[in-house]
C-alpha cells in the first residue's frame, strides 16, 4: 500500500476513535463514607444501590447550585436551601419559584437525610432519589421537566465529562441526575453541635445550668415526638394549628387520602432549630418563643389533634411557664452545629 495512503487511513481511524460520542474519560471511582455518628440511628438509604463517590458528590453539588434545573435557568435547589441556615429558605415563610411563584409550604432543612425513609412535610417522596422531582416539576417552584434538564446538560461540556467520571455508564440521564443529587445530600450530616460533643463527653464541653434545666423539660414534655438524637420520631401528627384558610393545606391527607391523616405533618428534626426559622410547615412563626407560646396556649381542636397533646383538663397543649420557655430554648440552641453550617464541602464556592 502506498505509504501516504496508509498514513491518511491511519489518521482517519484515529479521528474516528476520538468521536464526541466515545467516552474519553474512564470511570475510576473514589468512594466516600457517609458518616454514621454513634448516637444516630442506622442509615436508611441503601448505599449499595448508589454508593457515594468523590466525582458523584462533586457532580451532585454542581447540580444543587445549577440554575438549569429550572425552566428559567435561574432557580437552583440552593435558592430555597441556604447553607448558613441549615439549607432552609432564610426569612421566607413559603418557598419561592420561577416567575415570582410562591409555594404553599416552608422549605425544610436538608441535613441527615440518610437516616430518613420518606421526605417532605407530607411524606410525598418515599425515597431520597425521588424527592427532587417534586420541587423541580412544581409550577410554583422550578417548573421544569427532567427530560428538558437532560437536554440542557448534554449541551454543557462540563457535564459531558463529569457524568462519565461519576457513573459507570457515563449517561446524562434523569436517573443519574437524581442519584448525583442524592450523593451530595447524603454527605450532609450534622452531628457536631454542642449537644453532640456533650453526650460524647468531649473534653471541656459542659451544659450550663439553664441548658440542663431545659434538657429536663425537653425530656419530660417534648420527647414523645422529638425522640432519638435526630430529634424526631419521623411520624406524622396534627399539632392543633389553626387552619390557614388561604392554603387549607391538609398535609399527609393529600398523599394517602386517609381521613385520619387530615392536617397531619411530619414531625421535623430539631437539629439546627435556632437557624431554621420561620417555623412550622407554613412558616407562620418567626421565633422559637412564638412556637412555645403556641404550644402553651394557642392550640385549637380541629378534630384530629394528636392525643399526646391532650392535657388533664381536656384542653390541648403543653403547659410551660415563662421561665421554662427560656430554659427550653437555651437547650434547643445547643443543637446548633456551626461546623456543618460552615462546612466548605457543601458551599457553592
Amino acid at each position: 500500500m502506498n505509504t501516504k495512503i496508509y498514513l491518511v487511513l491511519s489518521g482517519l481511524v484515529f479521528l474516528w476513535s476520538c468521536d464526541s460520542n466515545t467516552p474519553e474519560i474512564s470511570y475510576a471511582p473514589t468512594y466516600l463514607q457517609v458518616e454514621q455518628p454513634e448516637n444516630f440511628p442506622e442509615i436508611k438509604y441503601i448505599l449499595d444501590n448508589n454508593p457515594v463517590t468523590q466525582d458523584g458528590f462533586d457532580l451532585g453539588k454542581k447540580l444543587f447550585y445549577e440554575g438549569k434545573l429550572s425552566s428559567n435557568n435561574a432557580i437552583p435547589c440552593a435558592f430555597c436551601h441556604e447553607q448558613a441556615f441549615a439549607f432552609t429558605h432564610h426569612g421566607h415563610t413559603l418557598s419561592h419559584g420561577v416567575n415570582g411563584g410562591i409555594g404553599f409550604r416552608n422549605s425544610p432543612p436538608i441535613q441527615n437525610l440518610a437516616y430518613f425513609s420518606d421526605f417532605m412535610w407530607d411524606g410525598a417522596a418515599s425515597h431520597l432519589d425521588l424527592q427532587p422531582i417534586i420541587p423541580i416539576t412544581s409550577e410554583l417552584e422550578m417548573d421544569e421537566t427532567l427530560s428538558n434538564i437532560v437536554v440542557k446538560l448534554k449541551e454543557d461540556p462540563y457535564y459531558q465529562s463529569q457524568f462519565s467520571l461519576a457513573f459507570e455508564d457515563g449517561e446524562i440521564s434523569s436517573e443519574n441526575i437524581l442519584k448525583a443529587l442524592s450523593q451530595f445530600m447524603l454527605m450532609m450530616v450534622s452531628s457536631n453541635s454542642k449537644y453532640d460533643k456533650y453526650i460524647r463527653n468531649e473534653e471541656g464541653i459542659t451544659l450550663s445550668e439553664t441548658e440542663l434545666k431545659g434538657q429536663s423539660i425537653f425530656q419530660e414534655k417534648c420527647i414523645t415526638c422529638h425522640s432519638t438524637d435526630l430529634f424526631t420520631d419521623q411520624s406524622y401528627r396534627n399539632t392543633g394549628l389553626p387552619i390557614n384558610p388561604k392554603l387549607d393545606d391538609k398535609g399527609r391527607y393529600n398523599v394517602l387520602e386517609n381521613p385520619n391523616d387530615l392536617y397531619k405533618f411530619k414531625v421535623p428534626s430539631l437539629r439546627n432549630i435556632e437557624k431554621t426559622f420561620p417555623y412550622m410547615h407554613d412558616g407562620r412563626f418567626a421565633t422559637l418563643e412564638a412556637v412555645l407560646n403556641f404550644y402553651d396556649s394557642g392550640m385549637v381542636d380541629n378534630g384530629n389533634v394528636d392525643e399526646s397533646l391532650l392535657r388533664a383538663d381536656g384542653s390541648f397543649g403543653i403547659s410551660l411557664s415563662e421561665n421554662e420557655k427560656v430554659q427550653l430554648i437555651a437547650f434547643l440552641k445547643t443543637f446548633t452545629d456551626n461546623e456543618f453550617l460552615n462546612d466548605n464541602r457543601f458551599a457553592e464556592y
